[in-house]
């Protein structure tokens, strides 16, 4: 047994437990009340008896002639069997009889007597216990003549309270195991939802998490995500719990994936001028070089200058992932753009630049003047890099209320589609899929991954759109009030 289906199972037992002591208590208070409701009811209908005999004795002691001890009136019809009338002098009982089951009256004996002493003439009611005959309720008067005391005994009173009692304890018991298995059945019932909701979370609890595509976990059943239901809430939270671990494992793994890549890339990247400094090393300590050591110098000084570019941009992508805070100035992008297409240009003699401003207000932003002439040259680069001669690359800068505007337009083949989604990624390359001018050779992959992670460190965004004919880069970023 799981530990999850023993805990259903005592939840159970403990509901039906808590539900049949909470209307065992009900039955308890509804019969105690009873009890106590009728019994004083019994009891006022017998103290009234008792004061009726007690005035029927008096009346018949004073009409009747005799002595003190004179007690012919219980001898009238109308006296019920077990009758106790007793005639009272300064409050001694002189005389005391009562009528047996065959309307006889027998006289009390001394202790019996002693059991009746005490009692007041004020028609106040007592409980008196007398031996051989019970609990009584008795109560005395005085009229014109001697004090009489009468008594009724409470033997019927208590006899119907206990037989009350035996009824409802019986009828309480029985109705309590009715209730109990009727609360067993329904809340079994109301559970199977929760149970199914444990089910699934021990099922996904087995799945392996921990190693390749997490994918397909099972979910609550529509069925028992009822949110009008407290197991209806807890299986949709399991379900939003369930949906969050399965994209959150599979943004990890594409993570880790993306991480592999990356490596590896970097790797493939390192490992190739480092072979051909290597290979230069050894040519020269052999001494069988087929080129000059000094154009052999020259050849590992590029190849250290490539390794050494790509470490540092590795680097600024590194710092720029811890976000890390960079200079914080005020630049005029107007400036810095124009300065960046006259490089271009002279690098990139070949292709036909544009520049363009669009200035409702002063282009000024605040950030890094460094990063932000890197992010501008990135583009120019890989627009020069990815296109034929004679291509049209126009460079727009706009300035609005809203925000800053960098613009990198170029009328060449366009990036394929399948390329573009990934095309901000690092070590992402479009050497087979653009048209490339020989001789230019090959980029690291990194310009347009760190053009948008110095965007984006400086608050802005770097889309792109492209079909066949039109490529262009747009950077957006916060003018210098938003920025600060």
């Amino acid at each position: 047994m799981t530990p999850l289906r023993a805990r259903g199972r005592s939840l159970r037992a403990r509901l039906v437990l808590f539900t049949t002591v909470a209307l065992a208590l009900v039955c308890a208070a509804m019969a105690l009340t009873t009890v106590l409701v009728q019994r004083a009811h019994l009891l006022d209908s017998l103290d009234q008896r008792v004061r009726d005999a007690a005035q029927r004795g008096e009346g018949g002691a004073h009409y009747r002639a005799g002595g003190a001890t004179d007690l012919s009136f219980l001898s009238e019809r109308g006296q019920p069997a077990g009758t106790v009338a007793a005639r009272l002098a300064d409050g001694e009982v002189t005389a005391a009889e009562v009528v047996d089951e065959d309307g006889d009256r027998t006289t009390l004996t001394a202790t019996q007597r002693a059991a009746l002493s005490g009692v007041d003439a004020d028609g106040t009611l007592h409980t008196r216990t007398i031996p051989g005959l019970g609990t009584y309720r008795v109560a005395a008067v005085s009229g014109d003549g001697a004090a009489v005391l009468a008594g009724l005994p409470m033997a019927a009173v208590q006899d119907t309270i206990h037989r009350l009692i035996v009824t409802q304890t019986a009828i309480a018991g029985a109705g309590l195991v009715v209730a109990g298995c009727a609360c067993a059945v329904v809340i079994r019932r109301q559970l199977r939802p929760l149970g199914r909701v444990a089910a699934t979370a021990v099922e996904v609890a087995r799945a392996p998490l921990d190693r390749g595509a997490v994918t397909g976990l099972t979910r609550v059943p529509a069925g028992d995500t009822d949110p009008t239901t407290e197991a209806g809430q807890v299986g949709a939270a399991l379900n939003h719990l369930i949906d969050r671990v399965e994209s959150s494992l599979a943004v990890r793994r594409r993570t880790e994936e993306r991480m592999r890549r990356f490596l590896a890339d970097a790797s493939h990247e390192l490992r190739t001028p480092l072979a051909s400094i290597a290979g230069y090393a050894e040519l020269m300590d052999r001494g069988t070089a087929p080129i000059d050591a000094g154009q052999a110098w020259r050849r590992v000084s590029a190849q250290s200058a490539r390794m050494t570019g790509l470490v540092e941009d590795l680097l600024l992508l590194a710092r720029l992932d811890e976000g890390r805070p960079l200079a914080a100035e005020d630049v005029d992008l107007a400036t810095l753009v124009a300065e960046a297409v006259w490089d271009a240009r002279a690098t990139g003699v070949d292709h036909d630049w544009q520049l363009a401003l669009r200035l409702d207000e002063p282009a000024t932003v605040t950030g890094d003047p460094a990063r932000l002439t890197q992010v501008v040259a990135n583009l120019l680069a890989n627009a020069r890099a990815h296109t034929p001669p004679g291509t049209r690359i126009t460079v727009t800068v706009e300035a609005t209320r809203a925000c800053r505007v960098i613009r990198v337009h170029d009328d060449g083949p366009g990036i394929p589609p399948a390329l573009l989604p990934t095309v901000f990624e690092r070590f992402t390359r479009a050497d087979t899929s653009r048209t490339r001018t020989p001789g230019k050779g090959g980029g690291s992959g990194l310009g347009l991954s760190i053009a948008a992670a110095i965007t984006q460190a400086h608050g802005g965004r770097l889309d792109v759109e492209s079909e066949p004919g039109h490529t262009q880069f747009t950077v957006a970023l916060p003018h210098a009030a938003d920025a600060r």
